[in-house]
């Protein structure tokens, strides 16, 4: 075990960690944060280091930055050795990974210890609580302990998505949808829950169509939901087909998407400029298994209304591994304070700090 017992350590990065670290540095807890080890499978699967919100581009809908020329204060406010590797600035607000730059630098700033690795393993039963890094074979313990490890988008898994994501494949039609690309201009959404037709709803919006494909011949999604979109005039439902590819090039990203149907043999095209999955979200939770209390999908249990706690005293969730409804940036980034002030008063309520 190691020497030492850190106060607070912070599982995970992006909105949800960064903020819940500053809150926690700046309470003097003196926190320690595992951002996520740096693996390519980590980021396949848009879990690495500073969160999902680091694979995507365009930021329109976080406060606080509109649309303008950032690069001096980028240039000042972060760190050269991390600067020097970003791509350059595009002028028109922030992009996800500047915004998730600006918000670790904001937490070291303040004296955050920032490790980038893993937590592999837990052990909850006792205090002080026991965590278990991937990198050597010693294992930490904390006082307290704030989860926020996100979820994760799935995906279809082609080669065609992955090459096409952020260049018009999206998981998120409130985070992308309003962007210039996909204005007055077709898209396609996969799914057929609620998730794909609130979607499909928001992306009508701002597109000129929005083809919602659903593998089978009947949604899943609530009635209510069913009637709404059926009702709306700028949706078509592609019904009983799959998508065999994402179409597009190197200039102008995706283009459109070929489907196949799942009564017969034939295939259709249809232009798009954006392509939307709506088919859930898998929460980084495994490592948690039989550890703390979590729903039939996998996300951790808030189990005090209106706060962070999870099912263990002294350990606390923010962001969207315990978020399976809203899912943004800026709730996450709200969790994390929540989560952050909860354990500064669990803490002094234990005597601890």
């Amino acid at each position: 075990m190691s020497e030492k017992i850190e106060n607070v350590v912070i599982v995970g990065s992006g909105p949800a960690g960064w903020t819940a670290a500053i809150y926690a540095a700046r309470a003097n807890l003196n926190p320690l944060l595992y951002e996520g080890a740096a693996l390519q499978e980590h980021y396949d699967l848009g879990r690495g280091p500073l969160g999902q919100l680091a694979m995507t581009t365009e930021v329109e809908n976080f406060p606080g930055f509109p649309s303008g020329d950032l690069s001096g204060y980028l240039d000042n406010a972060i760190d050269d050795s991390l600067r020097q590797y970003m791509a350059p600035h595009q002028k028109h607000g922030v992009s996800g990974p500047e915004l998730m730059e600006l918000m670790r630098q904001q937490a070291k700033n303040f004296g955050t210890r920032v490790v980038t690795d893993d937590i592999i393993e837990v052990d909850f039963s006792g205090k002080p609580f026991k965590l278990k890094p991937r990198e050597g074979d010693q294992w930490l313990e904390a006082r307290s302990v704030i989860i926020a490890t996100g979820a994760r988008a799935n995906y279809l898994g082609l080669e065609s998505e992955n090459k096409y994501k952020n260049r018009g494949v999206s998981a998120c039609a409130v985070c992308d949808g309003a962007l210039p690309r996909f204005r007055n201009k077709p898209c396609v959404v996969v799914g057929g829950g609620d998730s794909a037709i609130e979607e499909a709803d928001y992306l009508s919006k701002y597109s000129s169509v929005v083809y919602l494909v659903h593998r089978r011949d009947k949604f899943r999604a609530s009635q209510a939901m069913v009637d709404r979109i059926m009702a709306n005039d700028k949706v078509e439902v592609v019904w009983n087909h799959v998508v065999k590819d994402v179409l597009g090039d190197d200039q102008n990203g995706v283009t459109g998407a070929k489907l196949a149907s799942t009564v017969d043999d034939s295939t259709k095209e249809v232009e798009t400029s954006g392509f939307f999955l709506a088919i859930g979200h898998t929460p980084n939770t495994d490592f948690l298994k039989g550890k703390l209390e979590m729903n039939n999908a996998g996300y951790l249990k808030w189990t005090v209304p209106f706060r962070t706690n999870t099912s263990v005293d002294g350990v606390f969730a923010a962001g969207d591994v315990a978020d399976d409804n809203y899912r943004q940036a800026i709730t996450a980034a709200g969790s994390g304070c929540m989560a952050a002030l909860d354990a500064e008063r669990w803490l002094a309520s234990q005597g601890l700090h």
